[in-house]
Protein backbone atom coordinates (compact mmCIF):
# COMPACT_ATOMS: atom_id res chain seq x y z
CA UNK A 1 0.00 0.00 0.00
CA UNK A 2 1.23 3.46 -0.84
CA UNK A 3 1.47 6.03 1.92
CA UNK A 4 3.51 9.11 2.61
CA UNK A 5 4.88 10.69 5.74
CA UNK A 6 4.79 14.48 5.78
CA UNK A 7 4.94 17.36 8.21
CA UNK A 8 1.52 18.14 9.60
CA UNK A 9 -0.18 21.33 8.48
CA UNK A 10 -2.63 23.42 10.45
CA UNK A 11 -5.42 21.87 8.38
CA UNK A 12 -4.53 18.42 9.77
CA UNK A 13 -5.38 19.34 13.37
CA UNK A 14 -8.94 17.95 13.22
CA UNK A 15 -7.56 14.60 12.06
CA UNK A 16 -4.81 14.70 14.67
CA UNK A 17 -7.36 15.53 17.37
CA UNK A 18 -9.52 12.59 16.23
CA UNK A 19 -6.56 10.22 16.45
CA UNK A 20 -5.51 11.60 19.85
CA UNK A 21 -8.95 10.54 21.12
CA UNK A 22 -8.61 7.14 19.41
CA UNK A 23 -5.27 6.64 21.17
CA UNK A 24 -6.74 7.74 24.51
CA UNK A 25 -9.57 5.23 24.11
CA UNK A 26 -7.03 2.48 23.37
CA UNK A 27 -5.05 3.54 26.44
CA UNK A 28 -8.28 3.41 28.50
CA UNK A 29 -8.09 7.13 29.35
CA UNK A 30 -10.51 9.00 27.07
CA UNK A 31 -11.63 11.19 29.97
CA UNK A 32 -8.08 12.60 30.21
CA UNK A 33 -8.20 14.32 26.80
CA UNK A 34 -8.98 18.00 27.37
CA UNK A 35 -7.40 19.47 24.24
CA UNK A 36 -9.19 20.55 21.07
CA UNK A 37 -8.04 20.92 17.49
CA UNK A 38 -8.05 24.69 18.07
CA UNK A 39 -5.44 24.31 20.81
CA UNK A 40 -3.35 22.08 18.56
CA UNK A 41 -3.53 24.76 15.87
CA UNK A 42 -2.57 27.50 18.34
CA UNK A 43 0.28 25.59 20.01
CA UNK A 44 1.78 23.78 17.03
CA UNK A 45 1.40 26.27 14.21
CA UNK A 46 2.48 29.58 15.68
CA UNK A 47 5.64 31.72 15.72
CA UNK A 48 7.30 29.48 18.37
CA UNK A 49 5.55 26.10 18.17
CA UNK A 50 5.50 23.95 21.30
CA UNK A 51 5.51 20.72 19.29
CA UNK A 52 6.05 19.34 15.81
CA UNK A 53 3.99 16.66 14.16
CA UNK A 54 4.19 14.25 11.25
CA UNK A 55 1.20 12.59 9.64
CA UNK A 56 0.86 9.41 7.63
CA UNK A 57 -1.42 9.80 4.65
CA UNK A 58 -2.80 7.31 2.15
CA UNK A 59 -4.23 8.04 -1.31
CA UNK A 60 -7.98 8.50 -1.60
CA UNK A 61 -8.40 4.98 -3.03
CA UNK A 62 -6.94 3.52 0.19
CA UNK A 63 -8.87 5.71 2.65
CA UNK A 64 -10.04 4.20 5.92
CA UNK A 65 -13.41 2.53 6.41
CA UNK A 66 -14.61 5.85 7.86
CA UNK A 67 -13.29 7.80 4.87
CA UNK A 68 -10.06 9.25 6.32
CA UNK A 69 -6.82 9.63 4.36
CA UNK A 70 -4.76 10.89 7.33
CA UNK A 71 -4.34 7.60 9.18
CA UNK A 72 -1.45 8.10 11.61
CA UNK A 73 0.63 10.70 13.38
CA UNK A 74 3.76 11.25 15.45
CA UNK A 75 3.74 14.27 17.77
CA UNK A 76 7.09 15.25 19.28
CA UNK A 77 9.06 18.11 20.83
CA UNK A 78 12.61 18.88 21.86
CA UNK A 79 14.08 18.57 25.34
CA UNK A 80 17.52 18.87 26.84
CA UNK A 81 19.50 16.43 28.94
CA UNK A 82 21.99 17.97 31.33
CA UNK A 83 24.02 14.78 30.93
CA UNK A 84 23.81 14.22 27.17
CA UNK A 85 22.53 17.37 25.44
CA UNK A 86 19.79 17.70 22.84
CA UNK A 87 16.97 15.18 22.81
CA UNK A 88 13.64 14.64 21.10
CA UNK A 89 10.61 13.40 23.05
CA UNK A 90 7.95 11.41 21.20
CA UNK A 91 4.67 12.25 22.92
CA UNK A 92 2.45 10.12 20.67
CA UNK A 93 2.86 7.60 17.88
CA UNK A 94 -0.43 6.33 16.49
CA UNK A 95 -1.59 4.44 13.42
CA UNK A 96 -5.24 3.57 12.90
CA UNK A 97 -5.73 -0.16 13.62
CA UNK A 98 -6.76 -1.10 10.08
CA UNK A 99 -3.43 0.27 8.78
CA UNK A 100 -1.09 -1.35 11.30
CA UNK A 101 1.40 -3.88 9.99
CA UNK A 102 0.68 -3.02 6.35
CA UNK A 103 2.91 -2.00 3.51
CA UNK A 104 6.46 -2.88 2.62
CA UNK A 105 7.64 -0.37 5.20
CA UNK A 106 5.24 -0.34 8.10
CA UNK A 107 3.59 2.98 8.77
CA UNK A 108 4.46 3.04 12.48
CA UNK A 109 8.09 2.27 11.70
CA UNK A 110 8.10 4.98 9.04
CA UNK A 111 6.75 7.59 11.47
CA UNK A 112 9.19 6.57 14.22
CA UNK A 113 12.16 6.51 11.85
CA UNK A 114 11.27 9.92 10.44
CA UNK A 115 11.16 11.43 13.95
CA UNK A 116 14.59 9.88 14.62
CA UNK A 117 15.93 11.29 11.33
CA UNK A 118 14.61 14.77 12.12
CA UNK A 119 16.12 14.57 15.61
CA UNK A 120 19.50 13.49 14.25
CA UNK A 121 19.47 16.44 11.83
CA UNK A 122 19.01 18.71 14.87
CA UNK A 123 21.91 16.91 16.61
CA UNK A 124 19.69 15.18 19.16
CA UNK A 125 21.53 12.38 20.92
CA UNK A 126 18.45 10.45 21.99
CA UNK A 127 14.79 9.83 21.35
CA UNK A 128 12.67 9.32 24.44
CA UNK A 129 9.08 8.24 24.96
CA UNK A 130 6.76 6.67 27.51
CA UNK A 131 4.72 3.50 27.14
CA UNK A 132 2.06 2.19 29.51
CA UNK A 133 3.22 -0.91 31.40
CA UNK A 134 0.37 -3.08 30.05
CA UNK A 135 0.92 -2.04 26.42
CA UNK A 136 3.01 -5.05 25.46
CA UNK A 137 2.59 -4.66 21.67
CA UNK A 138 4.06 -1.14 21.80
CA UNK A 139 6.79 -2.11 24.25
CA UNK A 140 7.76 -5.02 22.00
CA UNK A 141 7.67 -2.78 18.91
CA UNK A 142 10.09 -0.26 20.45
CA UNK A 143 12.33 -2.98 21.91
CA UNK A 144 12.59 -4.62 18.48
CA UNK A 145 13.89 -1.29 17.16
CA UNK A 146 16.55 -1.14 19.88
CA UNK A 147 14.86 0.99 22.55
CA UNK A 148 15.85 0.49 26.19
CA UNK A 149 13.24 0.24 28.94
CA UNK A 150 14.71 2.69 31.46
CA UNK A 151 12.34 1.54 34.18
CA UNK A 152 14.05 -1.84 34.02
CA UNK A 153 17.64 -0.81 33.23
CA UNK A 154 17.99 2.40 35.25
CA UNK A 155 15.01 2.47 37.61
CA UNK A 156 13.55 5.81 36.44
CA UNK A 157 9.99 6.71 37.40
CA UNK A 158 7.79 9.18 35.51
CA UNK A 159 6.69 12.01 37.81
CA UNK A 160 3.98 14.59 37.08
CA UNK A 161 2.49 17.68 38.71
CA UNK A 162 -0.88 18.79 37.35
CA UNK A 163 -4.13 20.45 38.38
CA UNK A 164 -4.26 21.72 41.93
CA UNK A 165 -0.85 20.24 42.76
CA UNK A 166 0.73 22.25 39.94
CA UNK A 167 -1.11 25.36 41.11
CA UNK A 168 0.09 24.79 44.69
CA UNK A 169 3.68 24.35 43.55
CA UNK A 170 3.55 27.49 41.36
CA UNK A 171 2.14 29.46 44.29
CA UNK A 172 5.26 28.57 46.32
CA UNK A 173 7.50 30.37 43.80
CA UNK A 174 9.30 33.46 45.15
CA UNK A 175 7.57 36.69 44.16
CA UNK A 176 9.54 39.09 41.97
Amino acid sequence: MNFKIRRAAKEDCKDISRMIMDLAIYEKMPDQVKISHEELERDGFCQNPLFECLVAEVPEEHKSNEGFTVIGYALYFYTYSTWKGRAVYLEDLYVMPEFRGTGQLRIGTALLSKVAEIGKKKQCVRLQLSVLNWNTPSRDFYAAKGAQDLTVTEGWHAIRFDGQNLDNLANEAPKD
